[in-house]
């Protein structure tokens, strides 16, 4: 967005925070940016504000927003489906559209009384390879050998959290035979926490990439992605893969007995079946990941099953239509409207 000229007046790397327990340490910060931005709002006045994801603190802002008559879009739901339903209710007061980009949330939101839209998933028509598989193993010196690529998140705390488990796996993976590995970071972290990943990684044989997860995961045997974003770019892909998470402990004590879904990631939620390995929290060690990939390396027919059931949920995320095509259409028919009452 800022690369086509929005004007960050508070930067959504700020907001990064997950988890119930180690959020409570940055509430002063956060607060300072929701102060921020709403005295930009009461400056400005803007036509209509669209706010994308981060629930806990657009929320908030949007009760906020509604007080001085801004007209508000939602983009990508809140997953009260699966916890704190409650938060229903506040939907509907401050949300005067909310963008869907899961396929069974426009039902559940409407029949709430919540005026939502199914648009599609954005990555649908994103998500892609930038190299051949040759041109990507002959790049990074990778090993003509089955490739397995390592996702830990994209967030500073989930990154700490997360490396060190997915490094005893690789240390336990290399028993069975010859393998490749790829660490993939994002973009855009600081040096403070990319420094330390490398320090571990690069010794221990991982290549550790910046900003190229799509390749990674498109040329990879196989998949430990961390239960996000990444496990649909996966499925789009069409990559095998097993998904993880942990957070700190209180949190998943405070946390879990409020979910009401029956799987944590969203590609086993979107297939409505478990189609990928999900290993939550305690069971996030470096021996159940290592005994759950090679289980999947050692059997191509089982491979071959999972990319045939990613591909439905790759088909289900894509729409006819563009999603960003979509939401903006539905954007532009609401700051319409609100121009026609005005007048």
């Amino acid at each position: 967005m800022r690369e086509v000229g929005v004007r960050a007046v508070v930067r959504a790397e700020e907001l990064a925070v997950v988890g119930l327990v180690e959020v409570i340490a940055h509430i002063p910060r956060i607060y300072g940016l929701f102060c921020r931005l709403m005295a930009a709002a009461r400056a400005e006045k803007p036509d209509l504000a669209i706010l994308a994801d981060s629930p806990d603190f657009h929320l908030r802002f949007a009760a906020r927003l509604k007080r001085f008559g801004i007209p508000v879009v939602g983009l990508v739901a809140p997953q009260v489906w699966a916890w704190r339903p409650w938060r229903i209710h506040t939907i509907r007061r401050n949300i005067d559209r909310l963008l869907c980009i899961f396929p069974f949330e426009e039902e559940y939101f409407r029949r709430r009384g919540v005026r939502a839209y199914y648009i599609g998933h954005p990555l649908a028509q994103m998500v892609k390879a930038s190299t051949t598989r040759s041109e990507y193993f002959a790049r990074h010196r990778l090993p003509e050998a089955p490739l397995v690529a390592l996702l830990p998140g994209s967030r500073a705390g989930e990154i700490r959290r997360h490396v060190p488990v997915l490094l005893d796996a690789v240390a336990r993976m290399r028993a069975w035979g010859r393998l490749g590995f790829v660490l993939a970071l994002p973009a855009g972290l600081a040096p403070a926490c990319t420094a330390p990943v490398r320090q571990q990684a690069e010794p221990a044989g991982v290549v550790v990439t910046e900003s190229g997860a799509w390749d990674a995961l498109a040329h990879a045997d196989l998949a430990l992605a961390a239960s996000g974003t990444v496990t649909i770019e996966a499925a789009l892909l069409g990559t095998p893969l097993i998904a993880f998470y942990r957070v700190a402990p209180l949190s998943w004590w405070i946390g879990r007995p409020l979910v009401r879904v029956p799987f944590l990631s969203m590609v086993n939620l979107v297939a409505g079946r478990r189609i990928i390995p999900e290993l939550m929290q305690n069971e996030v060690t470096g021996q159940r990941l290592a005994e759950e990939a090679l289980g999947l390396l050692a059997r191509p027919e089982a491979r071959a099953a999972m990319r045939r059931e990613l591909g439905d949920v790759a088909q289900r995320l894509s729409p006819p239509a563009d999603a960003m095509v979509r939401a903006s259409s539905i954007v532009q028919a609401l700051l319409l409207q609100g121009a026609l009452h005005v007048e």
